[in-house]
C-alpha cells in the first residue's frame, strides 16, 4: 500500500531556497558552476526578492583548489559558504549539505522543522552549470504543487566526442515529463525531503533512491526541460557508476550503421 503523503505543504509559499553543491578535486569546473549560480541567484532576487537563498558548496575530501576557488566567491558574497567533509559519498556530501543549510537533523516540531513547509532544496554538481531561471522556475513549479522538480541536462560537447554526444542525445531527448533524474538538477520541498529519509549515504544513485521515496509516498514530482543544465561531458568516471562512467559506456557501444558511414 503506498503512503500518502500529507497535504500540508500545498498553499505555503517557498520563502527560503537553500543549493548544495557538492564538490571532489572540482577546481576545473567549479569556478563556473559558482558564476552561473551567482546569476540564477540574481534573477530570484530580482523576480522574488522576498525569498532568501544561500549556496552550500561541500567540499568533500578535495587535494586540489576547490577550497580556493570556493573561498573566494563566499569573500565577496555572503550567500556562499563552505563545508569541509571526508565521506568520499555524493549522498552523504549532499545530506551534509542539507543539514548545514538548517535541513534535517532538527527536533520534530521545532521552529526550523516547521520552516522546512515554505523552505526548497535545489541540488546541482561542480561540474555544470545551471541557467539563470534555474531557481525562479523550480519555485514556480512548487507553487503550482510541485513537491519536487526534475531538471534535464546536456553534456558540455567542448572536447567530447561527437559520436557520443550523439548517441547520448538519442537516448535523451529534452521533453517534458521526461523519465530522467539528475542530481544536477534536481530540486525538492525541504519538508517532502525530510519525509522521504533525505539523500542516502550513497556514492551514486543517492538521488534516485530519494526520488523513488518521494513517489511511493504520493509527493508530487515534476519532470520538465525548462530549466536545462549544462554538465561536463567528461567520460573519466569519479564515482563507478556515475554519469561519466555512462557517457564511457556509450562510447563502448558499437556504432550505428549511420555513424559508420559518417
Amino acid at each position: 500500500m503506498t503512503e500518502r503523503a500529507e497535504p500540508l505543504d500545498h498553499g505555503v509559499q517557498i520563502d527560503r531556497v537553500a543549493v548544495v553543491i557538492p564538490a571532489h578535486n572540482e577546481d576545473r569546473h567549479l569556478g563556473r558552476a559558482l558564476h552561473a549560480l551567482q546569476r540564477a541567484l540574481e534573477r530570484l532576487d530580482r523576480q522574488r526578492p522576498g525569498v532568501e537563498a544561500g549556496v552550500t558548496v561541500v567540499l568533500d575530501s578535495c587535494a586540489d583548489r576547490s577550497a580556493a576557488v570556493t573561498e573566494v566567491f563566499a569573500s565577496m558574497d555572503p550567500r556562499f559558504s563552505a563545508l569541509a567533509v571526508r565521506l568520499r559519498s555524493t549522498g552523504g556530501s549532499r545530506a551534509a549539505g542539507a543539514r548545514a543549510a538548517g535541513i534535517g537533523g532538527v527536533r520534530a516540531g521545532s521552529a526550523a522543522q516547521l520552516r522546512a513547509h515554505s523552505t526548497w532544496l535545489a541540488n546541482t554538481d561542480a561540474d555544470s552549470a545551471v541557467p539563470e531561471n534555474w531557481l525562479v522556475r523550480q519555485l514556480e513549479l512548487a507553487d503550482a504543487g510541485a513537491d519536487a522538480v526534475l531538471g534535464s541536462v546536456e553534456p558540455d560537447p567542448t572536447g567530447m566526442d561527437p559520436a557520443v554526444l550523439r548517441r547520448w542525445l538519442e537516448k535523451h531527448p529534452f521533453l517534458e515529463d521526461h523519465p530522467h533524474i539528475y542530481g544536477a538538477n534536481f530540486g525538492v520541498r525541504a519538508s517532502a525531503y525530510l519525509a522521504a529519509g533525505g539523500f542516502p549515504l550513497l556514492r551514486v544513485h543517492e538521488d534516485r533512491v530519494l526520488v523513488e521515496r518521494l513517489r511511493n509516498r504520493a509527493f508530487a514530482v515534476v519532470a520538465t526541460d525548462s530549466m536545462r543544465v549544462l554538465t561536463s561531458g567528461r567520460t573519466h568516471a569519479r564515482a563507478p557508476h556515475g554519469f561519466a562512467a555512462y557517457l564511457r559506456a556509450l562510447g563502448l557501444e558499437r556504432p550505428a550503421a549511420a555513424e559508420l558511414m559518417d
